[in-house]
């Protein structure tokens, strides 16, 4: 195995490990589907149940592919539409840095994934095993759009946010 072999690897197995736990902490950790569902709603997703179940079952399955090096270009892009979902709703306002709840984290993870849709899996996968690598600017558009499609699908499907409070001259003093 050379080194951009290697590299691909690890590249997939911590990007896809990174999505596994993430899906994983929405299911079971803190407030579990319940608290999960709660935190979307607040971002202004309806059905916040929906998106949780949703959530979790696109970040586990999305990380299982890329583990695999499997369908690479269709899990790099379900890792695309979850970190810009979360970069618009949850952390665009906060500025980049990630300890300032910015979109730092989401902005690497969502490059990292375009960069594995265009680089592919490498010869240790199952794409390759297959041969059903799909990779160069095919490979990474393919990821990149699948990503921008879903995140744009489900902002029109179901983002709702609540209107601003109306401040009348009263309230401003």
């Amino acid at each position: 195995m050379d080194a951009t072999d290697t590299a691909l690897l690890l590249l997939r197995v911590v990007v896809g490990a990174t999505m596994i736990a993430h899906g994983v902490n929405h299911w079971l950790g803190g407030g579990g589907i319940v608290g999960t569902a709660g935190w979307f709603t607040g971002l202004g997703l309806r059905n916040g149940v929906l998106q949780a179940w949703t959530s979790v079952v696109t970040e586990i399955g999305a990380g299982a592919l890329l583990v695999l090096g499997l369908g690479t270009p269709l899990g790099a892009g379900a890792v695309v539409g979850v970190m810009l979902v979360a970069g618009l709703l949850a952390h665009r306002t906060n500025g980049f840095f990630v300890f300032k709840e910015g979109y730092e984290y989401v902005l690497v993870l969502a490059v990292a994934a375009v960069a594995l849709g265009a680089l592919g899996p490498g010869r240790v996968s199952l794409d390759h095993a297959l041969d059903i690598t799909v990779t160069g600017w095919a490979g990474g558009l393919l990821a990149l759009g699948l990503g921008v499609a879903a995140t744009i699908g489900l902002l029109a499907a179901f983002y709702r946010p609540a209107p601003a409070p109306v401040v009348t001259g009263q309230e401003a003093h």
